[in-house]
């Protein structure tokens, strides 16, 4: 089953670890444009090491997959790495009392909460499963990236876009 091995996950990673690291720079030029007014408020530095945590998740799971010849319990210890550490600095971001008053409360479900539980809980459920053959194994490392990357592309948006209004 394709579950668990890496070698047919390239072509994912290979297009993950494009995209991702493409966003993330934009982020980085969204973030230098914006600096000013992003550094003015108390929430908005937050939501860009977020955004960028965010958006470097999926950058990271696609390089572990991608090591070539490395083991399954290798694979596995970087995948329950990765997301417990970036799913542990974006679950303390997305705690209540870092909410803007000016987010929504759904915008911060759909766009904080949501995606930090999405990278904290797949990458260690992937892991784990790589390690004993069940639950689906890398089949979860598709919903993080895809959370992680949409998360990321609203935040950006708002950085970008409508801290400016």
């Amino acid at each position: 089953m394709n579950a668990y091995s890496a070698d047919p996950w390239t072509d994912f990673a290979v297009a993950t670890a494009g995209a991702s690291a493409a966003l993330a720079g934009l982020v980085f030029v969204a973030v230098s444009l914006n600096l000013r007014v992003i550094l003015g408020d108390a929430h908005l530095p937050g939501r860009a090491a977020q955004t960028l945590v965010l958006l470097a998740v999926p950058l990271f799971l696609a390089l572990v997959v991608l090591v070539p010849g490395q083991g399954k319990v290798a694979l596995a210890v970087e995948l329950l790495v990765i997301g417990l550490v970036a799913g542990s600095v974006l679950v303390r971001q997305a705690l209540p009392g870092r909410r803007s008053a000016e987010q929504p409360f759904a915008g911060w479900v759909l766009l904080g909460w949501t995606p930090a539980a999405a990278v904290l809980v797949a990458p260690v459920v992937a892991g784990v499963g790589l390690a004993t053959g069940t639950v689906g194994g890398l089949y979860w490392i598709a919903p993080a990236v895809v959370l992680a990357l949409l998360a990321g592309l609203g935040n950006a948006w708002a950085l970008l876009v409508e801290i400016l209004r």
